[in-house]
């Protein structure tokens, strides 16, 4: 599985000179808890940055700042952080512990941004994949517990015809 097909949505964005009550006011309407915060780059329009939920908690509401007269842009701090859209699960969760983030841009093969991944995905992702895994454990333990066993070779073939049917 590739990080790309955990992209279920387009990134939300916030132009970088919006107020900080603003972006909160996206994320409720949205139903997200990070923006992709865009603005003009030395090569034109460009992804600048994230804000998330927890920065208007803790640098806004924590600090008794303004959100209304405080622009997203303050909270940029330049550094983004991305994944190409084949990277795997194992790459993103190299990259977040890495640099210490929550979620990831992923981009597209020409550095497009494609959307947006967060630890909750890659949780989600891994929980499936761990209850798959309890589940196959359980079928097995069935089966011993029936006494069927089927008797195959190397390759898989059963030894005993009709065995693993």
């Amino acid at each position: 599985m590739n990080i790309g097909s955990l992209c279920k949505r387009e990134a939300v964005t916030i132009e970088y000179d919006m107020s900080l009550h603003q972006a909160a006011q996206r994320m409720r309407d949205e139903h997200v808890g990070a923006l992709v915060v865009t603005g003009t780059g030395p090569e034109g329009p460009a992804a600048l940055g994230v804000v998330t939920d927890r920065d208007l908690a803790i640098e806004v509401l924590a600090r008794g700042r303004d959100g209304a007269s405080v622009s997203v842009g303050t909270l940029v701090s330049g550094r983004l952080v991305a994944v190409p859209y084949d990277a795997t699960l194992s790459d993103a969760i190299a990259a977040m512990e890495g640099e210490g983030v929550r979620r990831l841009l992923v981009t597209g093969p020409e550095q497009e941004l494609v959307g947006i991944v967060s630890i909750d995905d890659l949780i989600d992702v891994w929980a499936g994949d761990m209850a798959r895994l309890a589940q196959s454990l359980r079928k097995a333990r069935e089966r011993e517990m029936r006494g069927w066993l089927p008797a195959i070779d190397i390759e898989g073939v059963p030894l005993i015809p009709g065995d693993m049917a």
